[in-house]
């Protein structure tokens, strides 16, 4: 059997948070604000990228019209 994971300082943080007993409203709501954080991020990140590359919408556009998906014979 491996080693055990060190948990990260985010679960740690979050089993602090959850070790109550919350509500199903209270955690659809957390579940919410967590998405909505690391969406952000997200989206962020990826307004840099565009940003740094000189990206606009004809990149967007570009992507649209790729077709990545494998050839079966």
């Amino acid at each position: 059997m491996g080693a055990a994971k060190k948990l990260t300082n985010l679960q740690i943080e979050l089993l602090e948070v959850f070790k109550y007993d919350l509500s199903e409203t209270q955690l659809k709501e957390i579940r919410a604000l967590l998405a909505d954080y690391f969406a952000e991020k997200v989206t962020h990140d990826i307004d840099q990228l565009f940003e740094a590359e000189g990206w606009g919408a004809e990149k967007i556009e570009e992507w649209s019209k790729e077709h990545m998906r494998t050839k079966y014979n």
